[in-house]
């Protein structure tokens, strides 16, 4: 378990004078400029469709001079392991991201699957000693750093996967995914409210904190949940970890369980029937009318005496009428003061800070997960995922405008999180769809695509005819009208064996980061042979590898991977119309290659149009039921669906050469870029060059 901890540790002590790092750019050197601007899950279907209605007119005139085409994706096609491979130009095997999650295969517990974690040190539990360090999963060079081995100056900005920022030879990065909040997790938000009953709070399955209010006087009190203390943290894992616990110890665990996050007092002022209520939360005190928004607010965390740490949030009054509902955002990072470096040289992220005001820092940037636990209305969402595209947005512009690169590449992911929380509005069939949601948020996806072409038009207007353009997205998106419990059918066919007839309680992402979470206690590992976790991967329980393994190398494993897939293609079917729903299974070896094969899951689930795995099976859970109607408001995805079905999208301003199926992969931008720049790409690189 210490690993999933020590995520809570590391970003908690304070780092106050970090390096500003590494030489200035290399002069100007009259290279022919090239940008790329990813939109995270811009699926190429989408474009063309609007494109085709008049639309997306800069799309167009990029197209006009170049072209666009699908771009292949990795298997699975995530965004932490497509934007991987974009970054090296390599399969999964070389980089080693394949999914979100990694799993700890001594004790099958899921961890946070693109960094590990060192935690801070302490004399006497009370004077820091060493600082945290977070060191990234990714192998493989990334392009950037290559080309700025050659003097290419580049600009590198919220990537996914470049979180901790890597040195970049004469070049700047701006760290995206999966830089956390404050917490340590993908971004923790609270809710307060007076219709909040004694059964809804605690923590939510998705990452929220949700509390009741109760007034006395026209006040209520509740607290606010900071950063895990990391000194208490690193006691509780050591007492966890314990084979054998003592009565003391699981006191000793109470005890240090209810002091193990650093809190704030909130205080809200309200009477029934006002529109607006008085927040003080830490001390920063704000009046809100129905439906508005707080500035960013600026909070310190108070660990001990030696140790503070620093962030920003934004509060949000959701309703004021017979009831109160109080929203507040994750604590975001402040760019000025992080707990450790998100950008290298460590100064960029204080300079766009002072160049800028606030902006958000959290890998994950959007509302999803309130939104789907229903803690905001869709109006808010949208509100909220506009402000977080335009956060991103002039970061770039801010650096693309600055003159000091050959080579500015920038991502924005607000494409991807509407798709997830709207496709239900476009999609007739779905079961969640609704006339009346389709008739106010039914065009919810084409706005945020119109203001991603607008952002294409200011970035024309940013640069010469010099300047080529590529415009990149990492998968495409499928809608997801029912979830698939995979462990559950693995049961149903003998592969995984329960101890009893019962099913453990479900799974929460803070069982996920809280580093107190169990998983598989009800699995029979002397009779399991095969268990699902992530997004459409099932590992099987391999002697020597896992913890209990049973499973042999050689001839039995072969076997396995065969009985399995065939099964998997012929008897997972939708109970409601007898059709299949995998299309494709892919085996370990023959998708990939590299040195960290050996992390790779065993099988690959390529799942059809319609159908994804469930929320617990990503976390390894075993619900009832192998299949149900998904009626959350996440009702688009891509991950776990078959890759060769889910493209991402390439616009260029400069004519490509494609594949003998029409396409361009991923894994080719990287040669491609490096060629533009006249460098040599890394031996072991995949991708081709796609210039014509």
């Amino acid at each position: 378990m210490t690993k999933r901890v020590l995520l809570l540790g590391t970003i908690l002590l304070v780092g106050a004078a970090w390096a500003c790092g590494g030489p200035p750019p290399a002069p100007d050197t009259g290279r022919k400029k090239l940008v790329i601007i990813g939109f995270d899950g811009m699926d190429p279907d989408l474009v063309r469709e609007f494109m085709a209605a008049g639309q997306l007119p800069n799309f167009a005139k990029v197209i006009k001079t170049g072209g666009l085409y699908d771009l292949e994706t990795t298997v699975s096609p995530e965004s932490p392991t497509a934007w991987a491979s974009f970054a090296t130009g390599m399969n999964p095997g070389k980089h080693n991201i394949y999914d979100f999650l990694v799993r700890d295969a001594a004790n099958y517990t899921p961890d946070l699957g693109m960094v590990t974690r060192t935690p801070p040190t302490f004399l006497w539990n009370w004077i820091p000693t060493s600082r945290p360090q977070i060191d990234t999963l990714r192998g493989g060079t990334s392009f950037w750093v290559t080309a700025g081995q050659a003097g290419v100056r580049s600009s590198i900005l919220t990537v996914p996967v470049t979180f901790p920022p890597e040195d970049v030879p004469n070049g700047e990065l701006l760290a995206g995914l999966p830089l956390p909040d404050i917490r340590g997790t993908m971004g923790t938000y609270h809710y307060y409210g007076t219709d909040v009953s004694r059964f809804e709070e605690g923590d939510s399955e998705m990452g929220g904190i949700v509390r009741r209010l109760v007034f006395d006087g026209g006040t209520a009190r509740a607290t606010f949940f900071g950063p895990p203390n990391p000194i208490v943290r690193v006691q509780l894992a050591a007492l966890r970890e314990k084979p054998q616990r003592t009565d003391a110890d699981r006191t000793a665990i109470a005890e240090l369980e209810a002091t193990q996050d650093v809190t704030l007092p909130l205080t809200v002022t309200w009477t029934k029937g006002r529109s607006e209520a008085d927040v003080d939360l830490g001390g920063q005190k704000m009046t809100l009318k129905v439906g508005e928004w707080s500035k960013w607010i600026n909070l310190k965390f108070r660990i001990n005496l030696f140790v503070s740490v620093e962030g920003m949030t934004q509060v949000h009054l959701r309703k004021a009428d017979d009831d109160l509902q109080v929203y507040v955002s994750p604590v975001n990072w402040k760019p000025d003061a992080p707990p450790l470096p998100m950008s290298s040289p460590a100064r960029l992220a204080r300079d766009l800070y002072k160049s800028l005001g606030p902006f958000r820092t959290l890998g994950w940037s959007e509302s999803t997960m309130p939104l789907d636990e229903e803690r905001m209305t869709e109006a808010t969402f949208m509100d909220d995922l506009y402000r977080a595209f335009d956060d991103r947005a002039q970061v770039i512009l801010n650096r693309l405008t600055s003159g000091s690169w050959d080579l500015l590449v920038g991502v924005i992911e607000a494409t991807d999180r509407v798709q997830h929380m709207m496709w239900r509005h476009r999609d007739t069939t779905h079961p969640s769809y609704t006339a009346e949601g389709a008739a106010e948020f039914g065009d919810a996806i084409l706005r945020v695509y119109r203001r991603a072409d607008q952002f294409i038009g200011e970035v024309l207007d940013q640069t010469g005819a010099d300047t080529t353009l590529m415009i990149v997205s990492d998968h495409g998106f499928h809608s997801w009208r029912k979830a698939v419990n995979l462990n559950t059918w693995l049961v149903e066919q003998g592969f995984m064996v329960l101890k009893g007839q019962t099913m453990a309680a479900d799974k929460t992402l803070a069982d996920l980061f809280g580093g107190g979470g169990e998983y598989f206690e009800d699995v029979d590992w002397s009779r399991t042979r095969a268990y699902a976790m992530g997004l459409g991967q099932i590992y099987f329980n391999l002697r020597g590898r896992e913890g209990q393994g049973i499973v042999s190398t050689g001839e039995e494993y072969r076997a396995l991977a065969d009985d399995l897939s065939k099964r998997l293609m012929a008897s997972l079917v939708d109970p409601d119309t007898g059709t299949p729903i995998v299309t494709n299974v892919y085996k370990r070896d023959d998708v990939y290659a590299g040195e960290y094969l050996h992390n790779a899951s065993d099988l690959q689930v390529g799942l059809a149009d319609g159908y994804r795995v469930s929320w617990q099976t990503t976390l390894g859970g075993s619900p009832k039921g192998v299949m149900y109607s998904n009626m959350r408001k996440w009702s688009g995805d891509h991950g776990g669906y078959d890759f060769a079905t889910t493209a991402g999208m390439l616009i260029s301003s400069h004519p490509i050469t494609v594949n003998s199926q029409g396409r361009a992969n991923i894994i080719d931008i990287a040669p491609t870029v490096l060629q533009h720049f006249g460098v040599t790409a890394p031996a072991g690189i995949d991708g081709r060059i796609l210039w014509k």
